[in-house]
């Protein structure tokens, strides 16, 4: 048997019950709210605010969970994803101003490319740079990737200047469909499912492709793998480049739902990142999932039932995970 058959074969199953999470919060959530209707607008905002969170989670706990690096800079490539997002929408003008679904997708595609683009070029540019002298040192990389990120801020507002700017939805995704009395977004529909499109190609890259095994092999054993003759340090950056992408995917789907953006966006989303990243295991794409969409129900549940709470309470519900399970949903072996 190869060794990446007898890492297949050793991967550990996970259970079921961190999966029930969501709906019971969702379910407790519903008497409530009292209205039917309400719970279900909630529900369907929170589960696409969730899954837009998880999109930009997504590319650090793929590189915190895969390399063991903490990079806080991970905000600035969520930011590049948004402005980027503001250039396309000057370049094509008129083409998202028009009801039409065609030209709207073809419209958010084309910034999901461009933002994911500049940020996996600044990625690459940022592990080499910042990253790769500090690897294995996590408090080092604390303090120079918050460093790399005020550097970028800086630089987006001298190319992009300090104000606020408008990213507004594009004329097909405004508005929502109505069930009865409750409001399904459209904009919020296509975050959920673009959501969902990238988690399972996260799983099935990295549990049933060479390139998948191959990376996880070598977070366990770097020098088998070296010696087999792969190169694990050029994986690791593709890791890297590919968690800046994801964050700049997530830089545009968040700034198309805020509908401005700032060049403090990535840094505003920073503790929803880290509470996910903690709530998940560190490391854990499922664990992600989930802590996103609780993080995403909560907020719009607290938000409607108790709006002064609703900055404290995923900091609780952070808190009420690790009290249940302090190393996370779905903690990374050998953390």
């Amino acid at each position: 048997m190869s060794m990446l058959q007898r890492w297949r074969a050793a991967a550990p199953g996970q259970d079921a019950l961190p999966w029930l999470l969501a709906p019971l919060l969702a379910l407790l959530a519903w008497p409530l709210v009292g209205s039917t209707d309400t719970w279900i607008t909630l529900t369907v905002a929170g589960l696409a605010m969730g899954m837009i969170i998880f999109l930009m989670a997504s590319g650090l706990t793929l590189v915190f969970g895969l390399m063991d690096v903490l990079n806080f800079g991970h905000g600035l490539f969520i930011a590049l994803g948004a402005y980027m997002a503001t250039s396309v929408w000057g370049w094509l003008g008129a083409a998202t101003e028009v009801a039409d679904w065609g030209l709207n997708l073809l419209a958010v595609g084309l910034a999901m490319a461009a933002g994911m683009t500049l940020a996996a070029l600044v990625g690459w540019a940022f592990e080499r740079l910042i990253v790769r002298p500090v690897y294995g040192q996590h408090l080092k990389q604390i303090l120079i990737t918050m460093g790399g990120m005020i550097m970028g801020e800086e630089l987006i507002k001298a190319f992009w200047g300090p104000l606020q700017m408008a990213l507004p939805l594009p004329e097909a995704l405004r508005g929502a469909f109505w069930w009865g009395d409750a409001a399904l977004e459209k904009y919020r529909l296509v975050a959920v499912a673009v959501g969902l499109a990238v988690w399972a190609l996260q799983v099935s890259v990295l549990t049933r492709t060479k390139v998948g095994l191959l990376i996880r092999a070598g977070v366990q054993d770097r020098e088998m793998v070296e010696a087999l003759g792969y190169r694990i340090r050029a994986l690791f950056v593709g890791v890297f480049v590919a968690g800046s992408a994801l964050a700049g995917l997530g830089g545009v789907m968040w700034g198309l739902y805020q509908q401005n953006v700032v060049p403090q966006i990535g840094a505003q989303v920073n503790v929803l990142i880290f509470i996910v990243l903690i709530m998940g295991g560190l490391g854990s794409t499922g664990g992600a999932v989930i802590g996103a969409l609780l993080v995403g129900l909560m907020a719009n549940y607290t938000g409607f039932l108790a709006p002064k709470l609703a900055l404290f309470s995923n900091i609780a519900l952070m808190a009420a995970v690790l009290l249940w399970r302090p190393q996370g949903l779905y903690p990374v072996v050998n953390r």
